[in-house]
């Protein structure tokens, strides 16, 4: 088979273009052509030395979409010529997390893309067939890019819910922060607010349906987000996980509220812990997703509730993955895809 090309984060704030054997292929394996592959915050925050879980170097690459190619011994359930995206959690199905349906938190877990062997910014990439769900025919490959990214906040929505006639911020205007406002329009919210520093985030958060939209800057944020919720908050997202988002969003929740932290952190944070117990706030953290937020993300996007190319707002091929981390760091775009 002939050489593939597949991109790796070597060091901190680098990022190389390999040339090198495809991978072999063993039981309940399958080799994917690479489609398309989305560049996520994890990514540049590894990229940079700042994710907490993701050292370089590493094999980039989790939110990807591909065509079957090559199928190993004993894979069911997929075929060459599939267009599938893939699950990145890689459960060991073994351990008291996986017995209960909770295989996100995995106590053995590695995640393809994260610090695994494998990574979707490549060529091509082998895969277990146990992890990859079907595209459906009438989601193009745009909107396809879009699955995994979806699922984290609508899992988030799902475990922080519900959300129907529900008070709801929304704590940054990136690309999960405004999934996140399309996972709750979806799901029935009554009033959502979504805060971001940047003005052409929070002017994309306003056309995409947040009812209004605050300057995550302003040094009267938290009031301005009450008065424009017009009472606390039932859930507040935190899409952003700093010390001035959670702080501001355990204000803003009170009394009875939940904060979900959607956002990966970069280090700790101090929690105001008089305030939580005090007004009895539910802390939820929202590690990635499940098979049933995978089915929802499609549910989401078949049924026309997101227009993707107001998402996806910049593609490059394989060979620029630099410039496509950078845009995807620039605050400027939403959602960057590489294409190999």
């Amino acid at each position: 088979m002939n050489d593939i090309r597949r991109i790796r984060v070597s060091a901190i704030d680098t990022v190389e273009v390999l040339t090198e054997p495809p991978a072999p292929i063993g039981p309940g394996l399958v080799r994917v052509r690479s489609v398309t592959v989305g560049v996520c915050g994890s990514d540049t925050h590894a990229l940079h030395g700042r994710h907490p879980l993701v050292p370089p170097p590493y094999f980039p690459g989790h939110e990807a979409t591909g065509v079957v190619t090559e199928l190993g011994p004993d894979v069911t359930g997929v075929a060459v010529g599939d267009r599938v995206v893939v699950e990145p959690t890689l459960p060991c199905w073994t351990c008291k997390q996986c017995a209960q349906g909770q295989e996100n938190l995995c106590e053995n877990l590695q995640f393809f893309g994260c610090g695994f062997e494998q990574g979707g910014m490549a060529e091509e990439f082998v895969v277990r067939a146990d992890r990859l769900h079907h595209i459906p025919d009438d989601l193009d490959d745009t909107a396809a890019s879009l699955i995994e990214p979806l699922s984290t906040p609508v899992h988030a929505g799902r475990i922080a819910g519900p959300l129907k006639d529900k008070a709801v911020v929304i704590m940054g205007a990136g690309a999960i922060g405004l999934l996140m406002l399309a996972v709750a329009k979806y799901d029935g919210a009554k009033r959502i607010v979504q805060t971001d520093p940047l003005p052409g985030k929070r002017e994309l958060a306003g056309k995409l349906g947040a009812d209004v939209v605050v300057d995550a800057a302003a040094p009267d944020m938290v009031e301005q987000v009450r008065a424009a919720l017009g009472e606390s908050a039932d859930v507040v997202f935190d899409c952003v996980a700093i010390q001035p988002t959670i702080t501001a969003a355990i204000a803003l929740a009170t009394k009875g509220g939940t904060v979900a932290i959607v956002g990966v952190p970069s280090a700790d944070v101090t929690i105001p812990t008089i305030t939580v117990q005090d007004n009895q706030i539910r802390l939820q953290g929202c590690a990635t997703y499940v098979p049933q937020d995978y089915a929802k993300s499609i549910e989401i996007l078949q049924s026309g509730a997101i227009d993707p190319s107001m998402y996806v707002t910049k593609e490059f091929p394989l060979e620029q993955a630099r410039d496509a981390f950078d845009a995807s760091l620039s605050g400027s775009e939403i959602k960057v895809l590489i294409r190999p």
